[in-house]
This record gives C-alpha cells, structure tokens and sequence, in this order.
C-alpha cells in the first residue's frame, strides 16, 4: 500500500522525493535528496544529488504551471540570454502525492540580492536585456494570460476590487489619495499591443546570480503570452536612483506600461502590508515599495 505524505510544507518532504524518485526514476534512487537553502511557496524544491532538482507543485492550483514550463521552457531557452530550468524528467502523481512533478538541470547561483550584485546599474541593464529577449521570442500558440498566470499579462483590472478593499483598509498608514490616483492611471491605461512573452515574477528570488552578474532567470510558473508590464515591478522592488533610471531606459517600454507597471507594484505591495499574517520586517519592505512607487 503507498505511504500518504503527512509532514513537511504541504506534507511534502525528502522522504517522500526519494520514494517518488525511486518508483518512477529507479536510474536516479541512488542519489541524495536534500531540501535547498532557498525555498518557494507555489512549490517544493529538493536538490537531487550535484545536478539535478525535483520540483514539486504544493497545492492543486500551481499544477497548470507544470504542464505550462514542461511545454515551453524548452521553445524559450535558446532565445534568451542567460540559462533558465531545463525539464529532465516528468514526474505522475504517487506515493500518495496527488499531482505531477518534474526532475530539472540544477543551475548553480545565488538569488540576487544588493551585497551579491558588483554593480546595480549595470545588473539592472542585464535584467532589462533579458525581459526584451523574452518579449520577442515567438509567442505563436503561447498560453495566454489567465488563471494559470494569476492574471498576470492581463488587465490590472482584475484585481480592481481587491485593490479597493487594500485602499480602504490601508487609509491612514499609507498615502491612499495618490495610491488611488495611481490606480486610476493603470486602469485608464488599456494596452492593446499584440501578445508577447512574459515571465510574471521577476522578482529577486528568482534572479540567480554569480560573479556578481546575472547568471540564471528560474520559477517560470506564472509566464505566458499578453501584456509585459508585470514584468517591470522590480524597478521598484529591487532598484532604486542610478539602477532604477538604467533599468528604465534599458528595458525601452512605452507610458503606458509603466502606468499599468506601477498598478501592478502598488496591488501587491498593499496587498501584503495589509494582510494581518505579514512579518513585521516584510511589512516594512512592501511600504517602502508603496512609497517608491507613488514618489516615482
């Protein structure tokens, strides 16, 4: 009879990987598995031996995105100019783990953080060069924007009333006149551009990097095909003055889209700060994006 999985994060554990590992991958059983420093939340990542990760989806709602990366990891790479995961196997569900799982390429790095980077400005432009490569790979057939991307690539407009709800609970701690303002100008800002690639979260945690550069762009489960602008959330999340206008003149994107960029900064960063279950430390993080983006 399979064993259940019961602890771990969404009861997902190294003893579970290797029982994954060893009933449908016998020619790895042999190797070791260890969680990484480093985790995610939409998934569980486990270093399998030197070269290779298991990764595994926590929770019925993150599975599209395995299908979605097995699909298209493989079209995107060879149009980008640094590595992203490459698939190696993918897993059934088993064990009494009920969804499916992939074996991927380990690519070696550190995920980017200020003391990490050798120069901001010069980071910044090999960010802003890899969202343009992205932007024009072939999006023939991509999977649109949708509940898979978190509506990331589609309108800001779907989170319109959660947004009203963050403003209304937010008044006082935050400058929420301009914030609404704000929100009213990335609304307004109705892209009507042809479909492009987009990653979704370019964010820190999944910028490797080494010798001080950008080495690897990973976590692709919220990509697809529609409208960039999410992807410019990180010049106020990671950048600021010299590497923030580098980054701005780099990545080449019209009004518009910064427009509807900063409606995507400000619905996250107040969406965090007003949840009661946010650390203090990260609040503090999430309103300083809130003010970078309403100074800016």
């Amino acid at each position: 009879m399979a064993q259940t999985y019961q602890d771990g994060r969404a009861g997902i554990d190294a003893a579970l990987v290797r029982r994954l590992i060893a009933a449908q991958f016998p020619q790895w059983r042999h190797l070791p598995v260890r969680p990484v420093a480093v985790d995610g939340w939409d998934n569980r990542t486990y270093r399998l031996g030197d070269d290779m990760t298991v990764r595994l989806p926590t929770a019925r709602g993150y599975v599209p995105a395995v299908a979605k990366e097995n699909r298209w990891l493989p079209v995107l790479a060879p149009a980008l100019p640094v590595p992203i995961p490459q698939v190696l196997g993918v897993g059934e569900p088993g064990e009494g783990y009920p969804h499916p799982w992939s074996v991927r390429r380990w690519i070696d790095g550190e995920t980017a953080a200020p003391e990490r980077i050798r120069d901001m400005a010069e980071f910044a432009e090999q960010v802003a060069e890899f969202i343009l490569a992205l932007q024009e790979a072939d999006a023939t057939d991509g999977p649109g924007a949708g509940a898979h991307s978190f509506y990331r690539g589609a309108s800001p407009a779907h989170y319109d009333e959660e947004t009203r709800r963050c403003l209304a609970a937010l008044r006082g701690r935050v400058d929420t006149a301009r914030a609404a303002a704000v929100w009213e100008d990335a609304l307004a800002a109705t892209w009507h551009g042809e479909p492009v690639w987009f990653h979704g979260d370019i964010a820190h945690g999944n910028l490797l990097v080494r010798d001080g550069r950008l080495a690897a762009v990973i976590d692709f489960g919220t990509s697809g095909t529609g409208d960039p602008a999410c992807d410019l959330v990180i010049a106020w999340t990671l950048f600021e003055g010299r590497s923030r206008e580098a980054f701005r003149r780099a990545v080449r994107q019209d009004d518009g889209t910064w427009a509807r960029a900063r409606g995507w900064a400000l619905w996250k960063a107040m969406l965090c700060l007003a949840s009661d279950s946010t650390p203090p430390d990260e609040a503090a993080g999430h309103r300083r994006v809130i003010e970078a983006v309403l100074a800016d």
